[in-house]
């Protein structure tokens, strides 16, 4: 069986860190483009597309972002399978038609979330999971048609429509990057302290179960890939 080929729209504006986990996470060939430097693919001929985080907002007047917006749209129409994770699942939303907003607040740091138990996403997963969380910016009204598949006290976690699941949290991080992506936010000395006393071993591998949901993304992505080319196939359902 062939390798995935899928198209990592990487929307972090220095994407190393990011480069690494989500290469380390994902059993496929990722085909990546610097989406904040302007980069994005000219074709569609991918078995599905990955979109990562960002330091930006979904909603801001930066010149890379619409056109990030219109390819993603285009392959979301086209039929491809489509996971966002953190900025990318805004964007996700904020396409198909739901709305992103600030929350006035950051959730960071290893927070439980429960998933509804009604998303293969999600097989293999405790109802109630660890997962790191960064962001101030959340989904509030989930596009047309789709469906809330996790959440917790904060937010929207995990929404699905068709073929597109986005997910709030990050299931790529590793420790460094929680560390490196911590002490980069404005937060006080007292919520600083706090959030990186618990980016430990004990947390990291309480969340390493929520890496399940690339497995599974994929494992939908190959069905989708081998399925009837009208996409009726009832194993390529979510």
């Amino acid at each position: 069986m062939s390798r995935l080929r899928i198209a990592f729209v990487n929307a972090a504006h220095d994407g190393t860190d990011t480069r690494r986990n989500f290469r380390r996470e994902l059993d496929a060939d990722l085909v990546e483009f610097d989406a904040t430097g302007g980069e994005l693919p000219d074709t569609l001929d991918f078995d599905g597309v990955v979109v990562s985080g960002s330091r930006s907002s979904v909603y801001w007047d930066e010149e890379w972002i619409e056109p990030t917006k219109a390819w993603v749209r285009d392959a979301i129409e086209a039929g491809l399978p489509c996971l966002g994770v953190c900025w990318g699942h805004q964007l996700l939303a904020d396409v198909l038609g739901g709305e992103v907003s600030d929350m006035g607040e950051y959730e960071i740091g290893y927070r439980e979330v429960e998933h509804t138990g009604d998303s293969r996403l999600f097989d293999g997963i405790d109802r109630r999971f660890t997962v790191f969380t960064t962001h101030s910016d959340a989904v509030v009204e989930l596009p047309p048609g789709a469906e809330e598949i996790a959440a917790n006290d904060y937010s929207n976690h995990a929404f699905r429509k068709d073929r597109v699941f986005g997910v709030q949290f990050h299931p790529e991080y590793d420790i460094e990057t929680a560390e490196s992506v911590t002490e980069g936010k404005d937060l006080s000395e007292e919520r600083m302290a706090e959030v990186l006393s618990g980016i430990d071993e004990e947390n990291y591998r309480a969340a390493c179960e929520a890496k399940l949901v690339f497995e599974n993304f994929c494992e939908f992505v190959r069905e989708v890939r081998d399925a009837d080319p009208s996409g009726e196939s009832e194993t390529a359902s979510a």
